[in-house]
């Protein structure tokens, strides 16, 4: 009877022990650039840490989820964009400035939703502009403003909503002065192709899109800045770093890490060569030195 008291309590303690394992939550949308960040912050915080983390990949809706899930303590990190947070969770009008804009938010989230936003990446995944390399070297067109001053020999292309909205075609005509002659609707599906064949010589983009690597686009300064800034970032819940202070300095390891061209690169190995988002994590991680 007493070996059997003791067998309980001993299987009671192995029991508790397992429960009271320190894990998090991180957490992303259904697209895979997020699937990669959620792999890169996983990875970095389980070689960096004791924590374990589990990971909640794809989840539908994004950030219309994503954020109330995070209020709620559901999940206690996921990477976010900059112009996203300001425009469509908070509402606000647009700031042009990237430097404004990350400061006002990074504010704003703090004191409203006790959230910080760590280790700023470096990559901004906004909209764009991209035209083919032969485009790019014939008429010397690096930023807008080149492109505008040769907008009569572009053919550009782009979804048929791109040409009514007010924030796209109609703004970059009074900001910049484009007046492109050949102006092709597609759909958004179709407009890599179109560019692939020769039919046109520039089209709208997101600017970390692996299908510019594939196309080998050149992808345009916008110089001044038309279009919103979305910097991402790893968003935390500050309860999560009351009980793990250890996680800010793992998560600030990220800030300024992160290019452009390299997350356009693991986004084309992830999705045009099927390589794991865990993979390419971890050789990007690894490549920094970082684990």
């Amino acid at each position: 009877m007493r070996k059997m008291v003791i067998l309980a309590l001993a299987i009671g303690v192995f029991f508790a022990a397992g429960c009271g394992k320190k894990q998090i939550v991180v957490a992303g949308k259904p697209m895979t650039e997020q699937y990669i960040l959620v792999e890169i912050i996983s990875q970095l915080i389980q070689a960096k840490t004791d924590l374990q983390v589990e990971q909640k990949q794809a989840v539908g809706g994004g950030t219309s989820n994503l954020h109330p899930a995070i209020l709620g303590g559901e999940i206690d990190i996921y990477p976010e964009y900059t112009g996203t947070g300001w425009l469509f969770v908070l509402k606000e009008d647009l700031i042009r400035n990237p430097s404004e804009l990350y400061n006002q938010v990074k504010n704003r989230y703090e004191n409203d939703f006790s959230l910080l936003w760590l280790g700023l990446y470096g990559f901004n995944d906004t909209y764009g502009i991209a035209v083919t390399r032969e485009a790019a070297e014939r008429y010397d067109i690096k930023t807008y403003s080149d492109l505008a001053k040769n907008s009569d020999n572009i053919r550009f292309a782009a979804e048929y909503d791109f040409f009514e909205r007010e924030d796209g075609y109609p703004g970059l005509q009074r900001e910049y002065g484009m007046d492109f002659n050949d102006k092709v609707e597609l759909d958004i599906g179709l407009k890599y192709e179109a560019i692939a064949s020769g039919q046109v010589d520039a089209i709208n983009v997101f600017s970390t899109d692996a299908r510019l690597k594939q196309a080998d686009l050149v992808l345009l300064e916008d110089d001044k800045n038309y279009f919103p800034s979305y910097f991402a970032a790893s968003l935390v819940r500050k309860q999560t770093l009351a009980k793990y202070p250890e996680l800010q300095g793992v998560l600030e390891q990220l800030t300024g890490k992160i290019s452009n061209d390299e997350m356009t690169q693991m986004n084309y190995l992830v999705e045009i060569e099927k390589v794991p988002a865990e993979k390419v994590a971890e050789d990007f991680l690894r490549s920094k030195g970082l684990i």
